[in-house]
């Protein structure tokens, strides 16, 4: 038996609801059912009264309830023990970023906060948007920071999450320039030659966005897909070699457009970029485990920050 079966269990006694408890579990709904079904074969018996709905447990569902928040809590109490022996001699902050993130906003970010906020120590995890969700969502992280568009928001319940916005960032076509410094690939491209395209894989956060760009821009654009990967740094590095078109993060390229080394794909009257908020969030304090000091103090300045 997992511990996220429990916790899936909790959410599911909470929402009494299968499709909402997926989305807050970031899981698709099947995942989501597979796991409470799992947790029922380990406990012998029906858990769930899928006869009715809202969903209710069974009286055996109810007593399995009750002990999980009782266990939940106690494990939870005792990785803050744990971690504050980890912590004991250095207050480290520890952040969750999706990997594009990590390689372009991350770094210049800490720099700023060392000018107004002052140094910290940071601990950095880079994930995939999903994983570095589910480190907040199971206590793996202090901070998480992400990208956000309201057509592809997280799910991350209010009530239990809170938010500051970092930044802003725009996602928009680039290639390699020619020998006279014109694109080699021009958008929108034609349908008897459509052009050479370098895509997200499919899932990456980046990748639905592009879709979304794609999709809103009016005109036909004409894409042929050659490579994909889930790092926009891995795009990048593909089309500085001439391999076709990517759609990434002004931070990833504006060393490259200075250069001359990278140069837009879409001509000034194609609108095909796309702007996101560069968000930071964290579980709201309670009593049972109050935030590091560092952390606390960070948090207070962001969000000060933001109000300003």
């Amino acid at each position: 038996m997992e511990t996220k079966w429990l916790e899936d269990f909790v959410s599911l006694a909470e929402t009494r609801s299968f499709s909402r408890s997926a989305q807050l579990r970031h899981v698709t709904q099947p995942a989501f059912s597979r796991r409470i079904q799992a947790l029922e074969a380990w406990a012998g018996t029906d858990l769930v009264d899928r006869s009715s709905y809202p969903t209710r447990l069974t009286p055996a569902g109810e007593t399995l309830y009750a002990q999980s928040l009782e266990l939940l809590q106690a494990l939870q109490s005792t990785r803050a023990m744990l971690r504050g022996h980890a912590t004991a001699a250095q207050d480290v902050i520890e952040f969750a970023v999706p990997h594009t993130l990590a390689f372009t906003f991350f770094p210049a970010w800490v720099s700023s906060l060392r000018d107004k906020f002052g140094p910290i120590k940071s601990r950095l995890i880079a994930l995939n948007v999903h994983d570095a969700v589910m480190r907040l969502v199971e206590g793996g992280c202090d901070v998480l920071i992400a990208y956000h568009h309201s057509s592809q928001p997280l799910q991350l319940d209010p009530d239990r999450y809170e938010m500051v916005t970092l930044g802003l960032e725009t996602l928009a076509p680039y290639c390699k320039p020619d020998a006279g410094g014109e694109p080699m690939f021009r958008l929108p491209g034609r349908a008897s030659h459509p052009l050479p395209y370098l895509g997200y894989a499919p899932g990456a956060y980046l990748g639905r966005v592009t879709d979304l760009i794609l999709k809103q821009s009016g005109t036909a654009i004409h894409l042929d897909r050659v490579y994909e990967t889930d790092m926009a740094e891995g795009l990048k590095v593909m089309a500085l070699e001439g391999h076709g078109i990517a759609f990434l993060p002004h931070s990833a390229v504006k060393k490259e457009l200075r250069a001359r080394k990278l140069v837009p794909a879409a001509p000034a009257g194609l609108p095909l970029e796309l702007a996101m908020d560069v968000r930071a969030y964290r579980e709201k304090p309670s009593g049972r485990e109050a935030p590091k000091g560092t952390a606390q103090a960070l948090w207070s300045y962001l969000a000060d920050a933001a109000r300003a």
